[in-house]
């Protein structure tokens, strides 16, 4: 093909194009228009999964504390029933104690009461009850109960000189206080 051949051709090639470029241009407006609906439904739709998605995840966190609430309950009440059932056994413990520093002659009584006391001691320790320590200790108002006071220059301050009543306590939770003299 010459030149001359090409330029009459080109012009033809240009004006088709140009007219698809027109009707390209006159199309996609009215493509957007007609694809602006379903991207707009498109969009509430997905709107729509978020706020149902945030509404789960919320709902579900709200279980999960409800759950967690509900176990910690749980354990508060068996073991307060723990500690209400072991503070009914202590004054038998308060009468094993004293029945032990009493002096008696019968051996046998002796060593039956012992036992009992033992045997006593082993189950508060199997339930995790513990006693508190006390004689020769700093009082502690979180675990001691003063009844009485002494002076005494051998003793430092705020020493527990004395023990009257044992105390217990089941993890952190005083059952009992110990009944105590304090010196200074």
């Amino acid at each position: 093909m010459s030149k001359q051949e090409k330029k009459q051709q080109d012009p033809a090639v240009e004006k088709a194009s140009v007219e698809e470029t027109q009707t390209e241009a006159q199309a996609t407006p009215e493509q957007e228009t007609a694809t602006d609906p379903l991207l707009e439904e498109l969009e509430k739709l997905r709107k729509q999964v978020d706020e149902k998605e945030e509404q789960y995840l919320r709902l579900a966190a709200e279980y999960d504390n409800f759950r967690k609430r509900s176990q910690k309950e749980k354990e508060g009440l068996y073991q307060g029933a723990k500690s209400d059932a072991v503070a009914a056994f202590l004054p038998v413990y308060d009468n094993l104690e004293r029945a032990l520093k009493q002096e008696t002659a019968d051996e046998a009584y002796k060593k039956g009461v012992e036992m009992t006391m033992s045997g006593l001691r082993e189950i508060l320790s199997k339930l995790g009850v513990e006693e508190i320590p006390a004689l020769g200790e700093t009082f502690d108002p979180s675990l001691h109960n003063a009844v009485m006071h002494v002076e005494d220059e051998n003793v430092g301050e705020n020493t527990v000189v004395d023990v009257f009543q044992t105390g217990f306590k089941l993890g952190d939770k005083v059952i009992r206080f110990a009944m105590v003299k304090v010196a200074n």
